[in-house]
């Protein structure tokens, strides 16, 4: 077998097809999410914490032409952002599988339709009746 033709079976197979889509679609998503938190969460975090940027924050440990700076103030920034859009992804997951089970259970509550053979029986059944012991 040719290396053309077992990397074809394995990129037209179904799984690899659905990763690639579900990166592609995470990408983008990662972006709305991005933006959700730089532009609606964060701005009235910052206003609520009084407009406190961590990304300033740092230690020098030599001043020089190339000054050697430990910016632990854009760790802490990184770390706190992390956990907003955690938090954020969390929500949206928690929301999806709230209605989901809604779906669900929406499905079992509903009893499925009769078959065709069930239909069948039970209008043999009502013509037997009718006709009398």
């Amino acid at each position: 077998m040719s290396v053309l033709k077992e990397f074809r079976e394995f990129a037209v197979k179904g799984n690899v097809v659905d990763m690639a889509v579900g990166i592609i679609v995470g990408a983008a998503f990662g972006k709305i999410v991005s933006s959700a938190v730089a532009d609606v969460i964060t701005p009235p975090l910052g206003l609520l914490i009084g407009g406190v940027d961590f990304s300033g924050l740092a230690f020098v440990l030599k001043n020089g032409p190339p000054p050697v700076v430990i910016a632990y103030g854009k760790f802490l920034q990184a770390t706190f952002d992390f956990v907003i859009v955690a938090f954020a992804i969390f929500l949206l997951v928690k929301g999806i599988n709230i209605l989901r089970r809604r779906n669900e259970a929406q499905k079992a509550a509903d009893p499925p339709p009769p078959s065709k053979e069930e239909v069948l029986l039970t209008e043999i059944r009502d013509i037997l009746r009718s006709r009398g012991p």
